[in-house]
């Protein structure tokens, strides 16, 4: 079995931006064999990635590399950096399975959206009747085991802030019926069932949509103004933008309230979207 090796090798930096949503993440397993050398953790940087003596690498399986070969120089580059890596390796939370988030719905995406609805209701002080996100903004899996604080910031990188908004039942119902003639993005609070491009039902709290009834929507900066094709805040009846209250915050609070707790983070799909899309599999 190769070994993990995810910062010898390959240093990765990611830039990224409140616009910049079409930045894309990769998950690479790299391969240590010549080194020994595996991803530290906060407690083992030397067991992991090695250390210098006499001027020289020692990689952690004892092969020794000169100071100046292309090894030793990557080496003492990512040891540096673990100082100030140190707090990032923290472990913030326990969770019972790996997650991910995957079309049209998924475990990972679910409990995002719902502590997203869940804080953006406390910061609104009202209702919040669902909750729209994008699955763009999801970038790599839940672990299974000790997450670590790296986990959630990689998770969910863009600085984009919480966001409330009122529409109408009718507003609400022409977003997924655009959605289900292409693609629907992260739900919460709603049941639907789509078939061919066409929206069969749509459902909050288990009743059809009101066209004349003024809905809460909890969502993201990103999407208010035609991120992933969404533009929320276009002609809604109110919109108000935490900008106090990045998507992390939300994410690290809740996930520190349930380690607080004494409770691991753990969720399930649940049946609240669903694509059929019986004729487009025919052609």
């Amino acid at each position: 079995m190769k070994k993990l090796f995810a910062v010898l090798s390959v240093i990765a930096l990611s830039v990224v931006s409140s616009f910049a949503q079409e930045y894309k993440w990769q998950n690479d397993a790299l391969d240590g064999s010549r080194t020994g050398c595996t991803s530290p953790s906060k407690d083992n940087v030397a067991e992991a990635i090695g250390t210098f003596k006499g001027g020289k690498y020692v990689a952690p399986n004892g092969k020794t590399y000169k100071k100046n070969s292309i090894v030793a120089k990557t080496a003492k580059v990512v040891l540096d950096a673990q100082p100030a890596m140190a707090r990032v390796k923290d472990v913030v939370g326990y969770s019972t399975e790996a997650m991910s988030a995957r079309y049209p719905e998924s475990a990972l995406s679910n409990w995002f959206i719902d502590l997203l609805m869940a804080r953006t209701e406390v910061l609104a002080g009202k209702k919040v009747h669902l909750g729209v996100a994008n699955f763009g903004g999801i970038r790599v899996d839940m672990p299974k085991g000790d997450i670590i604080l790296d986990d959630m910031l990689s998770m969910f990188p863009f600085r984009n802030q919480l966001a409330y908004v009122e529409l109408t039942g009718k507003q609400v119902r022409t977003m997924l019926e655009k959605m289900a003639a292409g693609r629907f993005q992260v739900l919460g609070g709603v049941r639907v069932v789509a078939e061919d491009g066409k929206l069969l039902s749509a459902e909050v709290a288990g009743e059809p949509i009101d066209d004349d009834k003024v809905y809460g929507v909890a969502t993201i900066s990103f999407l208010l103004t035609g991120g992933d094709g969404l533009a929320l805040g276009e002609n809604a009846l109110n919109v108000k933008v935490f900008e106090d209250e990045d998507i992390i915050d939300a994410v690290l609070a809740f996930v520190n309230a349930e380690t607080a707790a004494g409770r691991p983070i753990e969720y399930k799909e649940d049946g609240r979207v669903v694509v059929k899309d019986v004729g487009r599999r025919r052609k």
